[in-house]
């Protein structure tokens, strides 16, 4: 997320000034093991191979809604949109063979949107969710989020995407 330097009235009085851009942020990091493959990929990528991929969900908002126990997103809740990932072999529609209800089980299959299940689309699978949390909890609010989700397929190759929502 990107952090921007708060306006001060004067920087030698904060105590006293009024800051008018505020921030707070909600930020959950959790692992998951999936499998995938880049289905027709030159490369070595093409075989079915997994990851212990490691996932960060930062949620910010001018102030974030709190609900009657003054949380305003549960870490668990949003923990849980990543480890659903946990074990499950990640493709996209056009990898068929994992489609087979008969080779494989449903339950460990996770169908994303794109021509492949690459860390874009991880991240953007788990940005999707997250934004329909806040949706489902926060209804109707016209609160302007900023949600960042990083997803970190090996300890070299991270994707980022962050984008600004109202709900």
């Amino acid at each position: 997320m990107l952090l921007r330097p708060l306006p001060v009235a004067n920087p030698g009085e904060l105590g006293k000034s009024i800051i008018d851009s505020a921030m707070e942020s909600i930020v959950v990091t959790t692992k998951f093991h999936a499998g995938h493959r880049q289905l027709g990929h030159p490369g070595k990528c093409r075989f079915v191979h997994g990851h212990t991929w490691h996932g960060k969900v930062v949620i910010a908002a001018e102030e974030l809604p709190r609900n009657d126990f003054d949380l305003s997103i549960d870490f668990g809740d949003i923990k849980h949109v990543m480890r659903f990932l946990d074990h499950k072999m990640l493709i996209t529609e056009q990898d068929t063979a994992f489609l087979d209800a008969g080779r494989f089980e449903p339950e460990g299959v996770v169908v994303l949107k794109g021509k492949g299940p690459s860390v874009e689309n991880v991240a953007h699978y788990v940005f999707d969710r997250v934004v329909a949390l806040i949706r489902q909890q926060y209804p109707g609010k016209g609160i302007g989020y900023t949600v960042e989700v990083t997803i970190q397929e090996t300890e070299n190759n991270t994707f980022i995407v962050e984008k600004a929502v109202v709900i």
